[in-house]
């Protein structure tokens, strides 16, 4: 096969197009004004000066794989269905630079070079997405020729003005002028000059000394560098949710290039063919990892490439695909929007189109009976057997916040006004599902264990037939008079009554919970701070599971023993979550305290992964060093901690008009009636 599927995009003026297969600049990885004869219009006329095309029309908004003879595409064999995993590659630098380019005229062929995004809508599906020419589509990569030239610009300021917190051998950090980012944008407000200390200066050091390259480019950070580490399995990959962290200090910071590239690249790998023991999941599921690889270039000696690699779930332990990386994308697309100022990224079309793949797996209909997502064991943080398979809190949480972020992005037009009506229908009904039943405080537990059980009628009290006798001890003993929290998990006959950390703050952050629910998650926090915080913050889940009931529900996993790992153990990744949270309460005090006791341990303790023991003292038995989210987690709440007010771009406050657009209201029977006055008036409490 000599031909190459290609794809190209455009907006209502197709025009000139610059493709290209490598960056390795700033921008193209070449001096802009060293660029000539490159362009043609739909004319076919070609100009030689760059200057030219200043004008906003030209816009640069394809990427198109062209087929050159001699350069071989870096292929493995993919399912029966004759198509091959293509890993997108570009030459690698060995002496002169080498770059790839082409040249299309666009105006001739459009239909046949386009991203489709034609809804086909049925009275089962309320929308389904395809991708015109297959699944190994490459995205845009190019905007505009004025958004380079103001990105050049961008970063000369930055050379001159020195408002990033670069770390050197100076003593303070000077954010003075931080006002102006990417287009314009407010990044930063000034804040005055501090001393940096020296856990800080290391962990920025360390940050930037995790980044991945690809083709000249940051695209991420690796899951951990330890340099000691001669067995590194996986964590030499770049993980989308460890990543998270790392973009939004990178984003606090001024520094926008990395996440773009992250996120344009992960979107790439969205459309990969993905298969394990013959079976391919939806198209929209988004990679858990992928690892840059350096490979031979086909028919050059001495030619090489760099190419990604990605793990849709196929090489993790279990198998288990990866069910919040596309939250997790979806959450950070829109924090790189609202930091940087730069809406353009999610109204390309390649990004929209990714949305809503992302939403099509989350929405589709199934067999459930509840808003929540069903998910198997292992599919979120906690990616081994715990006992959270069913319908965990934090993926419920995740959900609920990329639902939101969606509903922000999306643009609505007929082909997508279905989709947002779903969007705000589950909205409602999850927000709705998560406060009734998964709220848990002294008054609850009580009503718990007076229930009547085998209630067969629509207005059964205890809808999911829960047992009294399922309430464990240690929880009459723990739960606080003031506060409460989510349970980690429902499913009829069964709630799990752990704490989880992440799923609760989670809620915090997005509004899921009401006003006086999450008031009450960080008066629990306050309140069992030796349980849930001690000597570090913080556990990813209390209490941990024991003796027989350890046996059975983790299958007696080595690494989670009880108060290690994902069984009880301390993240201090968990930290930055946390300050979200704290300052979106007006409890930035709480987060302070917690960092300051971090701030003690981490350094010393070469940044480790997670702690053991019940009280979090000892590093972990198995933990890595150099953690790279758990460095970045810790600079990310200094970095919010010092700037409150960019808090508010991360966090969801109450949305009033979801609790008047239940889907109850457009039924009248007594059958689906959901009493959402009442939740609305325990919002207001």
């Amino acid at each position: 096969m000599n031909t190459t599927s290609c794809i190209g995009l455009s907006t209502m003026k197709p025009c000139r197009r610059i493709l290209l297969s490598c960056k390795n600049s700033s921008l193209f990885g070449f001096p802009l004004h060293k660029i000539n004869h490159l362009v043609t219009d739909n004319s076919s006329t070609f100009r030689s000066n760059m200057n030219d095309l200043h004008d906003s029309s030209n816009r640069v908004i394809g990427y198109i794989s062209v087929n050159i003879s001699n350069r071989g595409a870096f292929c493995v064999s993919g399912s029966n269905s004759g198509q091959s995993r293509v890993f997108s590659g570009c030459p690698v630098s060995r002496g002169r630079q080498r770059f790839v380019l082409g040249i299309v005229n666009v105006a001739s062929d459009f239909k046949n070079h386009s991203t489709s995004t034609e809804a086909q809508v049925n009275e089962n599906n309320f929308e389904k997405i395809y991708v015109r020419g297959g699944l190994n589509v490459k995205p845009l990569m190019i905007e505009t020729i004025e958004e380079a030239h103001n990105v050049l610009e961008f970063e000369e300021k930055n050379k001159s003005d020195g408002f990033r917190i670069d770390v050197d051998d100076s003593s303070s950090v000077n954010i003075d002028d931080f006002n102006k980012g990417l287009n314009g944008s407010r990044v930063l407000k000034s804040t005055p000059k501090r001393e940096v200390s020296e856990v800080e200066t290391e962990a920025w050091k360390l940050l930037r000394g995790s980044v991945v390259n690809y083709c000249g480019h940051p695209v991420g950070t690796v899951a951990a560098a330890d340099p000691a580490d001669k067995l590194p399995l996986n964590y030499d990959q770049v993980f989308i949710r460890d990543f998270v962290p790392s973009a939004l200090a990178f984003l606090l910071n001024g520094e926008g290039e990395i996440v773009k590239n992250f996120l344009l690249h992960t979107l790439q790998l969205q459309s990969w063919e993905k298969t394990v023991d013959c079976h391919s999941p939806g198209q929209g599921l988004m990679p858990a990892s992928f690892k840059v690889r350096t490979v031979p270039l086909a028919g050059r000696n001495g030619g090489f490439e760099d190419v990604l690699d990605p793990d849709f779930g196929e090489s993790a332990i279990g198998r288990v695909a990866p069910v919040d990386s596309g939250l997790w994308w979806i959450i950070l697309l829109r924090a790189y929007g609202k930091i940087t100022g730069d809406y353009s990224l999610q109204e390309r079309v390649d990004v929209q189109t990714g949305i809503r793949l992302i939403l099509n797996l989350c929405l589709t209909d199934g067999f459930d009976m509840f808003p929540t997502l069903l998910v198997t064991d292992g599919s979120c943080m906690i990616d081994r057997r715990m006992g959270i398979h069913g319908h965990p809190l934090e993926i419920q949480s995740l959900f609920y916040s990329a639902l939101r972020c969606s509903r922000e992005m999306l643009t609505v037009n007929d082909s997508t006004k279905k989709l947002v009506a779903a969007i705000n229908n589950r909205l409602s009904a999850l927000s709705f599902h998560i406060r009734e039943y998964y709220w848990v405080d002294m008054q609850k537990v009580n009503e718990i264990y007076r229930y009547k059980t085998e209630e067969y009628s629509t207005e059964a009290i205890n809808k999911f037939n829960i047992y009294p006798d399922q309430i464990p001890s240690w929880l009459v003993d723990w739960i606080p008079e003031t506060g409460g929290y989510f349970i980690g998990n429902l499913q009829p006959a069964h709630m799990d009554f752990r704490f989880f950390t992440l799923g609760n703050l989670w809620a915090i952050i997005s509004s899921l919970g009401t006003t006086s629910q999450n008031d009450g998650i960080l008066s629990l926090i306050e309140e069992k701070w030796d349980d849930l915080v001690s000597h570090m913050p913080l556990k990813i889940c209390y209490p941990a599971l024991e003796c027989e009931e350890w046996r059975i529900i983790t299958g007696s996993d080595p690494k989670n023993t009880p108060w290690s790992y994902h069984n009880g153990g301390s993240w201090p990744t968990l930290l930055w979550q946390f300050t979200l949270a704290c300052i979106k309460m007006g409890k930035p005090e709480l987060a302070s305290k917690a960092v300051a006791l971090a701030e003690k341990r981490l350094l010393v303790d070469q940044w480790p992964e997670y702690y053991d023991t019940r009280h979090g003292k000892f590093v972990g038995k198995q933990s890595r060093l150099y953690q790279t989210w758990t460095i970045a987690g810790y600079l990310t709440s200094k970095l919010l901690l010092d700037n409150p007010e960019m808090a508010s771009m991360l966090f969801w406050n109450e949305d009033y008009e979801l609790l008047e657009n239940c889907v109850c209201g457009l039924k009248r029977t007594g059958r689906r009636k959901c009493a959402r006055v009442a939740a609305k008036s325990q919002n207001n409490v």
